[in-house]
């Protein structure tokens, strides 16, 4: 707290900013996630938040062509309007869920126009999350031919890839040699002891120089706060300290908002003891997966991809 003149006037502690691994450019700690913009109530309430987050600090937005049908692009691209698009790294993903070349290039076409940009930051192919999903991508006319054709013609900067399921297939993706940017992946103080992608994934990209990306740092829906097994700040601490250039974060209100940017803020990285103490309370909880059924079940798995794969729809299954 600072005094001018007889005013006091209170510092605010910066979010602070990352490198985007060997890119060279920075980011945002944290990000704004775009699957939760299209289940926030209104179209106005949305683009608030997605402005308020701006202002803050933050400035990686998350998002893909499949999130709520479009809308939730939609949505943010009216946010990013009126210059704000400058002031943001632009993420969105690509659902070809198998899919060839051609499909993935007619998506960004999609993305593109409902952001109202002329190019992303990064492109990610959405959810590898299937057995043999890592082979239909690298396959000939397949979707990381799309990436090389869209940075080509200079409507992507950076691409990576995304995933929920199993470190497993992140790590066959990673064995290609393929000059990804970015990985993105569940991170949180449960994945640490259950089929972790910290302790198998985030080994690998540091060894390649790839930026990781973390998700989920509260298990996708806050049901581990819900339950009390772990406090907010704890495990949006936790996800943030890992070797990590973002966390993306799910934000569908304003409250939400300010929760994430009062730990962002003069963010302060847990110690090696500290997250070790914190992986043994959650241990108990981690162990059978309860808090992480996005790597054992079909939750979280989009309808889109369901689809493309021949399973049946979340709605079908619940009938």
């Amino acid at each position: 707290m600072q005094t001018f003149g007889g005013y006091v006037a209170t510092t605010i502690a910066p979010i602070p900013q990352r490198v985007f691994g060997r890119t060279g450019e920075t980011i945002s700690a944290i990000g704004l996630g775009g699957f939760h913009l299209g289940l926030v109530g209104t179209e106005r309430e949305a683009i608030s938040i997605v402005h308020k987050a701006i202002d803050a600090g933050i400035t990686f937005m998350d998002n893909a062509w499949e999130y709520h049908d479009g809308k939730s692009e939609v949505r943010m691209g009216k946010a990013l309007a009126g210059g704000r698009r400058q002031q943001v790294f632009l993420m969105t993903k690509v659902c070809t869920h198998g899919r060839d070349a051609k499909v993935a290039m007619r998506q960004l076409e999609d993305s593109l126009r409902r952001l109202k940009t002329d190019h992303l930051d990064l492109w990610q192919v959405h959810e590898v999350a299937y057995a043999g999903d890592p082979e239909r991508h690298f396959m000939k006319g397949g979707v990381i031919e799309a990436l090389d054709r869209a940075k080509q013609k200079g409507m992507v900067r950076h691409v990576g890839f995304t995933g929920h399921k199993d470190p497993s297939l992140h790590l066959k993706m990673l064995s290609y040699g393929y000059p990804f940017d970015s990985c993105q992946m569940p991170l949180n103080c449960f994945d640490a002891t259950f089929r972790s992608f910290e302790e198998q994934v985030l080994p690998e990209l540091a060894r390649q120089g790839i930026a990781a990306i973390g998700m989920k740092s509260l298990g996708g829906e806050g049901v581990p706060v819900k339950k009390r097994a772990v406090p907010v700040k704890d495990a949006l601490r936790y996800a943030m300290s890992l070797p990590v250039a973002v966390t993306v974060t799910g934000i569908d209100s304003l409250t939400v908002l300010r929760q994430n940017i009062s730990v962002a803020r003069g963010f302060q990285p847990m110690g090696a003891v500290e997250m070790e103490k914190l992986r043994a309370r959650c241990a108990p909880y981690a162990i059978d997966g309860r808090f992480e059924l996005y790597k054992t079940t079909s939750k979280h798995e989009a309808d889109v991809g369901r689809k493309q794969h021949g399973f049946p729809l979340q709605a079908e299954m619940a009938g």
